[in-house]
């Protein structure tokens, strides 16, 4: 396999002090500012890393072209154990569970691949910014964008401040089940102004324009009736079509009378190696590089999305005991990890997911550990992940073979509460790389952890390494973990027609009308 070396020293310049100009800058630590080469190479040094494997590549002509080939796939086929305890004890209660095995496994997680959260992470102060009653197609709503302000007193070089739109429906008798996403936060369909504001704000600004360019009166002195600014649609539009499988997932999640959020992750914090002493891991390590065990991104947004379900547990329109979380791609990742590690969530839809995901990290098939410690996706994981993609360092060499846990156990953190696993087919662009035999795998092993919970699995045995993946289109649906693979691409819209029937029953969740406009 072709190697290559990095000298550390030729990344490690002088760092950027930003903020300057700042009185206050004095009295706090220097704020370092890495490039993403020079953030990894500092991880290296940290771990006595001296090469890292470099990850495979997707053109298949390449020299280090992914494997595809399911015969050489599972170099280490024996999982971690999910229900040994550290001390060799078999798990046969839901106290040894509770109390021993799954603290052993999120100890290790932490340690090993996401991150420990540190102790000194601010609190948030949740503030409503704008609340706008709309109409989504036929369904009345009431959106509110809200921020969560980070406490930065301890270091106010960082701010941070959580993005986050909230929106139910109010046809329904609340309180409704709310999905959390991770994506971009936008009003749906923005309140229009009647007829006598849209006129006011029309002579305004007609009187600015002529203000502005005084030849403009006489333009407008030609066209008198006109208007610059046009009404746009207010109140129910009664011809929008009627919600179906192939609408929207936030507008069939309205139609049944839930509610959604989307938070951004940018917000909390960024998607690339420079702005880890950025964000939120920035703040709290004020200003300074992380340590190996510290929180990479995917932790991160975990922690958002909970600090974002610690404001919905205060809006008496939302049932807090009924919030999900999704995802796709990399949101798909953070989504499990924070089913994983956020215990007040009730459900997850998990899309598309790959490794980092609901995929084995020792499978060798598409996307291998190696694309995770490279400089490229490190930032998502602990420091420490990146010796399972050394190839020389103080400790040897080391792969995805020698992780003491594997994402079977991450999902078996979330049991017995609700995922459901979503994947396209490679056909029409949920590519191969994604492996989804891998994370069907790992689903079917995490199933003794939701049986001694007195909760269903997928309903077939735990031998990973026997069973065979459902072709797309079958529904595994009947228990709390659920698989569903449909005939689209890198998204999960298509399974949310399944998705919501599914979650709705398992929480309990009714629809009660109580007419529109109300």
């Amino acid at each position: 396999m072709k190697k290559f070396s990095l000298l550390l020293s030729a990344f490690l310049f002088p760092v950027i002090v930003f903020g300057q100009n700042r009185t206050e800058d004095t009295a706090y630590p220097t704020l370092t500012t890495f490039n993403t080469q020079q953030d990894h190479a500092n991880m290296m040094k940290q771990l006595g890393i001296e090469e890292v494997r470099p990850g495979p590549s997707g053109d298949p002509n390449a020299p280090n072209a992914a494997n595809y080939d399911e015969s050489i796939a599972n170099p280490c086929p024996d999982l971690p154990p999910l229900m040994i305890t550290e001390a060799g004890k078999q798990v046969n209660s839901a106290n040894m569970w509770w109390n021993t095995r799954r603290p052993e496994i999120k100890k290790l997680f932490e340690k090993e691949v996401y991150g420990r959260v540190p102790d000194n992470v601010p609190d948030v102060t949740w503030e409503v910014e704008i609340t706008d009653n709309e109409w989504v197609g036929r369904i009345p709503v009431v959106a509110k964008k809200v921020t969560g302000h980070v406490d930065n007193s301890d270091y106010p070089l960082i701010d941070v401040d959580i993005e986050m739109m909230v929106v139910v429906p109010t046809n329904v008798e609340g309180p409704v089940p709310v999905l959390m996403m991770f994506g971009f936060p936008r009003f749906p369909a923005p309140a229009q102004p009647n007829r006598e504001d849209l006129e006011a704000i029309n002579d305004s600004f007609k009187a600015m324009m002529i203000k502005n360019d005084p030849a403009m009166k006489k333009v407008f002195d030609k066209y008198p009736a006109y208007q610059p600014i046009q009404a746009g649609q207010s109140g129910p539009n009664w011809f929008a079509p009627a919600i179906n499988g192939e609408s929207p997932g936030s507008e069939q999640l309205l139609a049944n009378g839930w509610g959604y959020a989307t938070i951004s992750t940018s917000s909390i914090q960024a998607d690339n190696g420079a702005g880890l002493t950025r964000g939120i891991i920035g703040l709290t390590n004020k200003g300074q590089p992380r340590t190996p065990e510290q929180w990479g991104s995917l932790r991160a947004w975990a922690w958002g999305a909970a600090r974002g379900l610690d404001y919905l547990e205060t809006d008496e329109n939302v049932d807090a005991t009924k919030v999900g979380i999704e995802g796709v791609s990399r949101y798909g990742k953070a989504a499990l990890v924070t089913m994983a590690f956020e215990e007040r969530f009730a459900v997850g839809l998990i899309g598309s997911s790959g490794k980092g995901g609901a995929t084995l990290h020792r499978r060798v098939f598409g996307e291998a550990v190696e694309s995770l410690t490279g400089s490229g996706e490190y930032h998502w994981m602990a420091g420490n992940y990146l010796k399972y993609g050394a190839e020389k360092g103080d400790f040897g060499t080391m792969t995805g073979c020698d992780l003491p846990v594997d994402s079977h156990q991450l999902i078996a953190m979330a049991a017995p509460r609700l995922i459901f696993v979503s994947y396209g087919i490679p056909e029409q662009g949920d590519a191969l790389w994604l492996d989804q035999k891998g994370s069907y795998m790992a689903t079917i092993a995490a199933q003794p952890a939701y049986t001694l919970l007195d909760a269903e699995g997928l309903g077939k045995s735990a031998d990973y390494m026997t069973e065979a993946m459902p072709k797309p289109q079958v529904n595994l649906l009947d228990g709390e973990l659920a698989w569903r693979q449909h005939v689209g691409g890198h998204t999960d819209q298509p399974n949310y027609q399944y998705f919501i029937p599914w979650a709705s029953e398992k929480l309990g969740y009714e629809v009660t009308p109580r007419g529109w406009g109300n």
